[in-house]
């Protein structure tokens, strides 16, 4: 039977009992890692479900391949701007934990349900983006593949009055709230014409098969699964964390508030991701702690 050991303030006895627990877990075994928005929090990108998150709707799948051009331009309106902060957003201790873990051949992978690509900028490797990515983009039509930055230019170029909004609040898959988007003028892909939609999953959309079989093999081929900053509402998670469970892998969970693995993780620490994660690496790799401290400090 699984022990619950929860966490509150990272500083405090329960907390570090939680965490010495984690890595008598993890110790002399090979680690998958889960992360969610919870991850990234730190780099200045908000959470979808943590404290203090707004209720928000974002827009569908089918929204977006619908008839409706005003949809489509409030997507593409605030999608621009979410880009230029996800763009400047840096990999915060957490991302930079998983990446020297990796380095020191104590983490397999990391499978992220983000779309900012900052485990791929901390150093991560084999990063498994489930829900894609942010920094590309791709015509519906033929299938050309275009880099993020670019069609930021052509954005800007036919919409110079966007770069000037500031009163916009980012949200964590890049989207925002944009005024004036009867105004907007959408890049059409330059080979034929055809629509274009960022290579990131929407809401009501399914995960390509080959990128679920790629996180699930990587599960699979591990001895523990670490989740860090989700709550798993999303079933994708809740299907890797069930592989987990049926492996009999143990599973540590970080996480502030409830999250949907809470009663099935061997321990759940209620903590922030990055001070975890960097104790976490600091314990299993002692040089890693230097590394993450060194790189603060730089960033600073």
């Amino acid at each position: 039977m699984s022990t619950l050991i929860a966490a509150g303030d990272p500083a405090d006895e329960t907390a570090e009992a939680g965490l010495e627990r984690a890595i008598e877990l993890l110790a002399d075994r090979r680690v998958a890692f889960l992360t969610g928005a919870g991850v990234s929090t730190d780099s200045g990108i908000p959470d979808y479900r943590g404290q203090g998150a707004p209720v928000r709707t974002p827009m569908t799948v089918d929204q977006f391949l619908s008839n409706d051009d005003a949809a489509r331009k409030r997507y593409w309106a605030g999608s621009h701007l979410g880009w230029k902060r996800f763009d400047g957003a840096r990999p915060n201790a957490g991302h930079r934990a998983i990446a020297l873990l990796e380095e020191a051949g104590i983490a397999d992978g990391v499978i992220t349900q983000n779309v900012d690509g900052l485990h791929v900028r901390a150093g991560s490797r084999r990063v498994v983006d489930l829900h894609g990515s942010m920094d590309r983009v791709s015509c519906l039509a033929c299938g050309q593949s275009y880099a993020r930055s670019s069609i930021a230019e052509r954005m800007t170029a036919l919409n110079p009055w966007l770069d000037t909004e500031t009163d916009v609040t980012i949200n964590p898959d890049g989207d925002a709230e944009v005024g004036r988007v009867d105004e907007i003028v959408v890049p059409v892909c330059t080979v034929c014409g055809g629509m274009l939609k960022p290579d990131v999953v929407f809401f009501g959309e399914f995960i390509p098969t080959e990128k679920y079989a790629e996180a699930a093999a990587l599960v699979r081929g591990a001895d523990a699964l670490v989740i860090a900053g989700s709550s798993l509402v999303v079933n994708s998670g809740i299907r890797l964390l069930e592989l987990a469970r049926r492996k009999r892998l143990p599973i540590v969970v970080i996480n502030r508030g409830v999250t949907k693995a809470d009663g099935r993780a061997d321990v759940k620490l209620d903590a922030g991701a990055s001070e975890t994660l960097t104790g976490i690496a600091a314990r299993l790799v002692p040089s890693a702690f230097t590394s993450v401290v060194s790189q603060e400090a730089t960033d600073a």
